[in-house]
């Protein structure tokens, strides 16, 4: 299959062709409708395709769509997954269901938005709403700069973010924005005060497929971290849990970076979404990654979550500077390019194959 046409122009183009594909290959979708509607008025929903018995000891799970706008190129590679009967055929072989969940924040994909209807960043959700919240001083101190109340920012904006970065250094400023933050509902990364639509839907797909296997394996892909193109494996398992990020590496090699030990691209979050399969599935011996595909350089990448959190907040600009900052941020997150493409999928397909025959071999 060409590379380009696993790939959807819209959340609804790509549902289209993930269903497409899920028939192709036999499979039966459960979809888990959003209560909102889609840009375009279309249908939202968190789709779920299984292959394998409900039974299998081993299971794989592939998602997309986490932060919204980085759907485009997740969506793409369980597309060419679900066309790829060599890898199902393994699949079988060694004993392991695929579960594919597409779209696990649609309205987010569908909006061209990181965020959920709830403005709340997905893989900063997951946390005991019942007990005090993390804080994150560093960010209470820069949020007037980081969205402010006019676009473009004013000079004296700018200034003060190069004088954070000057005096601290780019990673403390992404660490300050990127950690994750509840005190700001208008603002970047922000945790929610409640469990999300996606998390509690996410919740229920896994207590229906994933309570029975033994082994459990994860690739969550997502985009806008890293060089351009590389597919950055970094486990998604608890700090302590050593034995899955030995499987991890075993797995997909010793290049698996980790948020611990500060080899990721991303430095150190709250809230993050792994940890439901801790919860959820706990008789599952569980590993897992974030597969983190590199777009643009991280100064531009925060500088379009910004804009879109600025028009977020300011539903009265006008059409052109909407349009413009919309575009670049399905830009930022998704490269329209087939050399791009053929990469995401190349590394997507290696990683799922990889995860196939270490499940099997466990």
């Amino acid at each position: 299959m060409d590379a380009s046409a696993c790939f959807g122009k819209s959340y609804a183009d790509a549902r289209s062709k993930f269903l497409i594909a899920a028939d192709r290959a036999g499979l039966d979708v459960h979809p888990h409708p959003h209560p909102m509607l889609g840009r375009d008025g279309e249908a939202l929903s968190m789709d779920v395709a299984r292959f394998g018995a409900a039974d299998a000891p081993a299971l794989l799970l592939v998602s997309s769509a986490c932060h919204g706008v980085e759907g485009y190129a997740g969506s793409g590679v369980q597309v060419a997954l679900l066309e790829d009967h060599a890898f199902h055929q393994a699949a079988v072989q060694g004993g392991v269901a695929v579960l594919y969940v597409h779209a696990l924040n649609p309205y987010g994909f569908s909006w061209c938005r990181r965020t959920t209807h709830e403005n709340v960043d997905l893989n900063r959700n997951f946390h005991d709403f019942s007990a005090p919240l993390p804080g994150n001083d560093v960010y209470d101190e820069i949020a007037p700069l980081l969205v402010p109340a006019t676009w473009p920012p004013a000079p004296e904006v700018e200034a003060g973010l190069q004088r954070f970065i000057e005096s601290r250094g780019m990673r403390a400023l992404q660490q300050a924005i990127s950690a994750g933050q509840h005190t700001h509902p208008q603002g970047l990364f922000y945790g929610g005060q409640n469990p999300t639509w996606s998390q509690q839907t996410l919740r229920h797909v896994l207590r229906e497929h994933a309570t029975r296997c033994t082994r459990l394996g994860w690739i969550d892909l997502h985009t806008g971290l890293g060089p351009s193109g590389h597919g950055e494996r970094i486990f998604a398992g608890r700090d302590d849990d050593e034995q899955a990020l030995q499987r991890a590496r075993s797995w997909w090699g010793p290049e698996v970076t980790a948020l611990a030990d500060g080899s990721a691209s991303a430095t150190p979050l709250n809230g993050l979404m792994f940890q439901v399969a801790y919860q959820e599935c706990a008789q599952a011996a569980y590993t897992g990654i974030a597969l983190e595909y590199g777009t643009l350089p991280l100064m531009e990448v925060i500088h379009a979550l910004r804009a879109d959190q600025w028009l977020e907040n300011h539903p009265e600009a006008g059409d052109d500077q909407a349009r413009e900052i919309k575009k670049r941020l399905k830009d930022t997150f998704y490269a329209d390019d087939d050399r791009w493409r053929e990469r995401i999928l190349a590394q997507g397909r290696e990683a799922a194959r990889q995860a196939v025959a270490g499940l099997s071999n466990a």
